[in-house]
């Protein structure tokens, strides 16, 4: 959700803006998997997986 901007359109913003306005999407969920295979199965909004790992390492290097 760090990602979401409205303004700017990379691939990962466009996955955090659509992601936000998910009601179903597992917002406060820190597993990988759970979170894969939500949007494998509903993250229609969602171009490419390859987007989610990429959100996924920006995700885990602002954790550290």
């Amino acid at each position: 959700m760090t990602q979401r901007d409205p303004v700017t359109h990379d691939a990962v913003k466009n996955f955090a803006n659509g992601a936000f306005y998910d009601q179903s999407f597992p917002k406060q969920s820190k597993d990988f998997d759970e979170i894969s295979r939500y949007l494998e199965e509903n993250g229609g909004y969602l171009q490419s997986m390859d987007i989610f790992d990429e959100a996924w390492q920006q995700y885990l290097a602002a954790e550290e």
